[in-house]
């Protein structure tokens, strides 16, 4: 199985590499191994994160894509959807099926025709539109419902530290 996930990553790469989204880079740690990549997302436009560069981490399983790799950002990122250990939740990223807690449709969670390039730019939308619904940080998620000039605050100083300022 492995085979067929890294002929598949290998492609993904190459795509990525041919046509950029905007605002996303993303490749392998190293040639040696395609199962772990790196990715730098810039903070979009017109949002509280805008000028920042936020490191992350994607693991892959040897079954991918039938499984749904893991997302880590690297930096510290305040944000409903992120776990304070840098964990992304979004529904792109949940294994296949049904959810357990009725929360999400199948036709949310991950499915083998999704792609790398997907899921990131999944990300750089839940950046910009924060799911307080489904929180995995609720300290972030209560201050993005409560005090949003707050939680702005907060993701500037975020976006300052991702510049090394």
């Amino acid at each position: 199985m492995a085979g067929s996930a890294l002929k598949r990553l290998m492609a993904e790469y190459k795509q990525l590499t041919l046509n950029p989204p905007e605002g996303i880079i993303a490749g392998p740690v190293d040639e040696e191994n395609f199962f772990e990549w790196e990715a730098l997302i810039m903070g979009p436009q017109d949002t509280c994160f805008e000028g920042g560069v936020f490191p992350a981490r994607l693991t892959f399983p040897p079954d991918y894509p039938l499984s749904p790799p893991k997302m880590k950002f690297s930096c510290e990122l305040f944000h409903p959807n992120i776990y304070p250990d840098g964990r992304v939740c979004i529904s792109i990223l949940h294994a296949p099926g049904d959810d357990p807690m009725g929360y999400e449709t199948s036709a949310e969670r991950w499915s083998p025709v999704q792609s790398v390039e997907k899921i990131l730019l999944s990300v750089v939308s839940m950046l910009a539109e924060p799911n307080d619904e489904s929180a995995a940080n609720v300290d972030a998620a209560k201050t993005w419902r409560d005090d949003r000039k707050g939680f702005e605050e907060i993701a500037k100083v975020t976006v300052r530290k991702s510049l090394g300022l």
